[in-house]
């Protein structure tokens, strides 16, 4: 690759960016968080909630604030949960374990 190569690359690669989501509980909800690596939040996407063995549950809209609230008696949480965000363009996941859940609601 030369020199030119290199620098017209340089653009492309500075401008390329990951989904970053996260999710926490506090014995009544799941909060989703999904925002770009840097910084920016993501403001449209789907947010598809599965058990601990893949089965999709539930789909919500993630928020204009790129926040989603998952309500935990609306889902069976009992093998943990899999949260997936889809911008269209990105995508990523986080997992919510069944430890975490009793950890936060005191069991």
């Amino acid at each position: 690759m030369g020199l030119a190569s290199l620098f017209a690359a340089a653009p492309l690669a500075a401008a390329a960016h990951q989904l970053v989501v996260f999710a926490s509980v506090d014995c009544e909800v799941v909060t989703v968080e999904a925002k770009f690596s840097n910084g920016r939040v993501a403001q449209t996407g789907e947010v598809r909630v599965l058990d601990g063995e893949n089965a999709l549950m539930t789909t919500l809209p993630l928020g204009s604030d790129g926040m989603a609230r998952v309500p935990l008696t609306s889902v069976d949480h009992s093998s943990g949960l899999v949260i997936e965000v889809d911008t269209g363009g990105h995508d990523n996941y986080w997992i919510v374990t069944p430890e975490d859940i009793a950890r936060k609601c005191g069991s």
